[in-house]
């Protein structure tokens, strides 16, 4: 019998935040619901369904709507037996877009700022860190997963570096990637409805203009960037590379004049879709089944994480006198990308909230790693031979 399987990271595939990333099974899945479909038919339900979701969303005012839309139409289809997957090339394509994106909005002021603030800065993301750490620990100290499973898949951030970790020690990495993906969803959800319920950001704003004139020098430039930088990020191997890559190299030709970035809307918004198709279609049926029990101290501990976040925004408001939305945003605990994607649709300091999200992402990168296996041992766990 088949092991359900989540698409397996590969340190050469990552995500922006999550490590989520596709390869074969050694066996193919047995079919069930929509799997039986051709692939085309499930496709083709999944685009119909993204759309209307995108659109009640839009409807109801929440931001990113074009990226929660198709997140929860691909995690629909994916628990009801659906097959596809997004081919990496467009994924590649949709990270280094929105990154380049980000780029136009990032003022020359970004390193002034993080230089200014950078002891409050190291505490907040040394907290995040802290927290998710010890909440790892805690879970794996009272059983509740497998082995050092939850330090690893507890990570706000380094995802394929951890996973390739937790197989060296020995752990579930169907679990470590299944927590990665399912803290991606809770956060960009939660800062989602923050941005609307709370924040009173309405996503509906101006009209759209889906078809407006294009520029071609700016948007052969624009794409040119995203393309370079984006094989750049993936060659040289570095974590978010895609995403991180075109969006520091497109800032600073932004900002020295060299270059107009400019993005038409319809091309965003299929961005915008592909992202959200690819973390959803990762819950599929049987990794919910084998997740069992750990599912609800899973969701605990995120929602935990998130709450912790909360409270470090508002420190942030009251020291620094950020808006609560921009600090919210910006103490996020993972998936920049999706982050990236609600600062964009609502009224915020995005160069603010993109500092503090990629000094994190950075830290983590850093010492993220030896954290976690110092914690591991802690447990007890030891490298496999």
């Amino acid at each position: 019998m088949t092991s359900p399987q989540l698409p397996h990271p590969d340190p050469e595939e990552t995500s922006v935040e999550t490590g989520e990333v596709e390869t074969a099974d050694d066996k193919a899945p047995l079919k069930t619901g929509i799997g039986r479909w051709r692939p085309a038919g499930q496709w083709a339900l999944l685009l119909v369904v993204s759309v209307v979701l995108a659109g009640l969303l839009e409807l109801t005012g929440i931001p990113a709507a074009l990226l929660m839309g198709p997140m929860v139409a691909g995690a629909l289809c994916g628990i009801n037996g659906a097959t596809i997957r997004l081919p990496r090339p467009l994924y590649y394509c949709a990270q280094a877009l929105i990154g380049t994106m980000i780029a136009e909005s990032i003022s020359p002021g970004i390193l002034g700022n993080l230089l200014a603030n950078a002891p409050l800065f190291l505490a907040i993301i040394g907290s995040v860190i802290a927290m998710s750490t010890l909440s790892g620990y805690a879970i794996s100290r009272l059983g509740i997963l497998p082995g050092t499973t939850a330090i690893w898949g507890s990570s706000a951030g380094a995802a394929t570096t951890m996973l390739v970790m937790s197989d060296a020690y020995g752990a579930d990495t169907r679990l470590v990637a299944f927590m990665q993906y399912l803290r991606v969803v809770f956060v960009a959800a939660a800062a989602s409805l923050v941005a609307r319920y709370w924040a009173g950001i309405d996503g509906t704003g101006p009209a759209i203009v889906w078809f407006g004139p294009i520029d071609p020098i700016s948007f052969g430039e624009t794409l040119a960037v995203a393309a370079i930088a984006g094989f750049l990020g993936k060659k040289l191997r570095v974590p978010a590379g895609i995403f991180l890559f075109p969006f520091l190299i497109g800032a600073a030709l932004s900002m020295s004049g060299l270059i107009v970035i400019h993005i038409p809307e319809w091309l965003l918004a299929i961005s915008y879709a592909l992202l959200g198709w690819n973390i959803g279609l990762g819950f599929t049926r049987p990794i919910i089944t084998h997740v069992g029990r750990a599912l609800l101290p899973t969701v605990i501990s995120i929602l935990v994480l998130i709450g912790f976040s909360g409270v470090l925004a508002y420190i942030l408001t009251r020291t620094l006198g950020i808006d609560p939305l921009t600090a919210y945003l910006a103490t996020s605990p993972g998936g920049m990308d999706s982050i990236a994607i609600i600062a964009a649709s609502s009224n915020v300091d995005i160069a603010f909230v993109m500092s503090l999200q990629t000094a994190r992402l950075l830290l983590i990168m850093a010492i993220g790693p030896s954290l976690a296996r110092f914690v591991a041992a802690r447990t007890g766990a030891k490298p496999l031979p």
